[in-house]
């Protein structure tokens, strides 16, 4: 099977596939492996592991890896294996983290499929089959994904929507190319599946990455093969904790910016000779970074959160990626903010205009986001 791009006239651009979409080869039950990866979160697991157990038209199987937990996590994870021979347990006796958690249950898994799962997220009904019906159909891509639901803490399952209208499949040098010009993650991780064949020879999760492991995931996977979005339904459930929503404090911004520059940097470090102007995409991914650090230090001021958001750090920042920063627009545009002062910058009409302004570009992202995951 052909994991490698599509070579057609149509080679640069994503293309929409609409219903009537073909299903799963009748009689085929294609393998999913899926990696639930557990930390003290052994309350979740049950309804974790039965929601990927419980997925129709395929075959699955599930490691649960409890990396070292403080909680009843081995037990409950024993437990479930012993009641469905379909589940596995490996128990880490050090904590290692999530990439080396789910490492371990690569090495392990079977299928020709595979999801990575925390413990406390969960697949919606029929995600699986809806991804693989796409995968099975274009034997180019090497990862298709979907729309997350996003809930809180312990609170209710939301509704999710079941309906799909249709594909969209991108090649991958372009769905990459994209993701270096936005210099962001578009993935939360759950509603993903990959084939196993493809993440195995290439790596697993790079330790080096300890918060934006998935990302570059992601982008290597996207360097080797095409992308597929299931448009429309919500293909997983993603739990949100306090803790799990770090990177949208103000102090933590730069981190977040770093971080995501790291994921960059492994990525052409290590697959630059695989990548068509590697070194291009590179200073591409850099740029925007360095404009959304500017950006970022400009709204402090716009909405009068100078005192909270660190904008000396985040101007600093974009002068470490780019040097030449200062020559930039949005570098002056800070400056002026910075002349004008926290005080009168977000009751003056034209930086209430760009805040405004602001809020309609970033609404119109979500909407693209929602209706092709990019």
């Amino acid at each position: 099977m052909n994991h490698g791009h599509r070579k057609d006239a149509s080679a640069g651009r994503a293309r929409h596939v609409r219903p009537p979409l073909p299903g799963l080869p009748k009689g085929s039950r294609p393998r999913v492996t899926v990696v639930v990866t557990c930390f003290n979160y052994g309350r979740y697991l049950p309804m974790s592991v039965g929601s990927a157990l419980d997925q129709p038209g395929v075959a699955t199987d599930v490691v649960i890896v409890d990396d070292a937990s403080d909680d009843d996590s081995a037990s409950v994870a024993v437990s479930l294996a012993a009641a469905d021979s379909r589940v596995g347990v490996l128990t880490r006796r050090a904590n290692g983290g999530p990439v080396a958690a789910f490492n371990d249950g690569l090495a392990k898994a079977q299928g020709e499929y595979l999801v990575r799962l925390d413990a406390d997220d969960l697949l919606t009904p029929g995600s699986l089959a809806r991804s693989l019906a796409l995968l099975e159909a274009n034997p180019w891509v090497g990862m298709a994904y979907g729309r997350p639901l996003h809930f809180d803490g312990d609170s209710e399952l939301p509704a999710a929507c079941d309906l799909v209208r249709g594909w969209t499949i991108w090649p991958g040098r372009t769905w990459l190319a994209r993701r270096c010009r936005r210099g962001d993650n578009c993935i939360t991780s759950p509603e993903v599946v990959m084939r196993t064949e493809l993440v195995r020879q290439h790596g697993g999760l790079r330790a080096e990455l300890p918060h934006t492991h998935d990302m570059e995931l992601w982008l290597r996977l996207a360097a080797l093969a095409d992308v597929g979005h299931v448009d429309g339904p919500d293909q997983a459930w993603h739990r949100e904790h306090p803790a799990s929503l770090s990177v949208r404090d103000f102090a933590s911004q730069v981190s977040d910016l770093r971080e995501r520059h790291h994921a960059f940097q492994v990525l052409f470090s290590e697959m630059g000779s695989r990548i068509d102007r590697a070194g291009q995409l590179a200073a591409v991914a850099r740029h925007a970074l360095t404009l959304e650090a500017l950006d970022r230090a400009c709204r402090a001021y716009d909405r009068g959160h100078v005192h909270e958001v660190p904008v000396d750090e985040l101007a600093a920042f974009a002068l470490e990626l780019e040097p030449a920063a200062t020559r930039l627009p949005q570098w002056k545009a800070l400056e002026l903010r910075r002349r004008i002062g926290p005080r009168l910058t977000p009751v003056l009409p034209p930086f209430v205009a760009r805040a405004a302004t602001r809020r309609l570009a970033d609404e119109w992202g979500r909407r693209q986001w929602l209706r092709n995951g990019v």
